[in-house]
């Protein structure tokens, strides 16, 4: 039960710092942020990522287009910080990131994955 907790706890903090990171370096943050560590996998689903008026611009196939390219332009011009900052976390290399967003439902999903097994060390 303690080795759950201190996967609970870690994902807490990453959800909290990813947040924090948000705010800071994109202006906003989003609604939720919900972290999962899965072996050598540390997955992030943000909910409430896009702005009312980003929505709207998504009705149409030219916007939905425009906003996912730049959201992720937005990202991407981030991800060294973002990599550092889960390397930080987790105190494991970070070797590859993705991630989407659906324009549709306002989430965002963000895959790092780590140079060895993070859940199994926590386990």
């Amino acid at each position: 039960m303690l080795e759950t907790r201190k996967k609970g706890v870690l994902e807490a903090t990453i959800s909290k710092a990813l947040t924090q990171w948000e705010k800071d370096f994109l202006g906003r943050g989003s609604v939720s942020v919900k972290t999962d560590i899965l072996r050598d996998m540390v997955i992030i689903t943000l909910q409430g990522v896009l702005t009312p008026a980003e929505y709207a611009l998504c009705q149409k196939d030219e916007g939905r287009l425009s906003i996912k390219k730049i959201r992720s332009e937005l990202v991407e011009s981030g991800r060294d910080m973002l990599g550092n900052l889960i390397q930080e976390l987790v105190g494991m290399e970070v070797t590859t990131f993705h991630t989407d967003i659906s324009t549709k439902t306002g989430e965002r999903i963000m895959l790092f994955r780590l140079a060895s097994d993070l859940e199994k060390t926590l386990s």
